[in-house]
């Protein structure tokens, strides 16, 4: 009984390949700004990546989205265009997804070391572009997705930006931005305080998903770009 029951929660947590490419397909179908690529995982399965060039010598940013959407959705497919109309180049990774009804919960650990592969993949991409200085920005679960590989790895970003997350953030050796919304998450705005030893600002008036509040928090990651090393 014990096996079936560990069985059928694999089983659950599965990586939902089927549903990544329907993503894709939609994605790719309607893209307008920027390019779709293809960047290869340590798996040997590649992912979609959405890049848009910037100015030369600029920055570039690798972008995780949240929990079970895609590299153009919601907040992270703003800031994509965004930031590239602010001069920096961006990379948006599609990370790995579960069935349309999966909790939060299930992704963890679950799907966690796929999503650290992807972020490293991502990251080897834009270097090989010659983008030398990369700053990592995350939304919601895509943050616990980067922590987990800040942790795991000798930090290879100049920065890292974490959106909309919930619980604390580790000590990490690079600089650090914790965004969130006056009106965030219950589970985000409870746990600022176990954040402090990062940089926080919070934006006034703005939920999880920074709806109408683009433009604001788009220039609040480019001034701090701006200041990183």
């Amino acid at each position: 009984m014990a096996l079936l029951v560990s069985l059928l929660s694999s089983l659950a947590a599965a990586q939902d390949y089927a549903r990544e490419d329907r993503w894709k397909s939609e994605v790719v179908g309607n893209l307008v700004v920027g390019d779709a690529v293809q960047i290869a995982g340590a798996s040997g399965r590649p992912f979609l990546g959405l890049y848009t060039q910037g100015e030369q010598g600029r920055p570039a940013v690798l972008l995780v989205h949240g929990i079970g959407v895609h590299p153009d959705h919601g907040i992270i497919g703003s800031l994509r265009m965004r930031l590239a109309d602010m001069g920096f180049s961006t990379l948006s990774i599609q990370m790995p997804v579960l069935a349309a009804d999966a909790q939060s919960a299930d992704y963890y650990p679950a799907l966690f070391p796929e999503a650290s592969e992807r972020i490293r993949a991502g990251n080897a991409w834009l270097a090989s572009r010659r983008h030398s200085k990369v700053v990592l920005a995350s939304h919601s679960l895509g943050s616990w997705m980067a922590q987990y590989h800040l942790e795991k790895e000798k930090p290879a970003f100049a920065a890292w930006i974490s959106m909309g997350r919930s619980g604390p953030v580790a000590p990490l050796p690079l600089p650090v931005l914790d965004v969130y919304g006056e009106k965030d998450n219950p589970a985000v705005l409870k746990t600022v305080q176990s954040r402090r030893g990062a940089r926080q600002v919070m934006i006034p008036g703005a939920d999880h998903f920074y709806a109408g509040k683009e433009d604001e928090l788009a220039r609040l990651l480019c001034e701090f770009i701006e200041t990183v090393p």
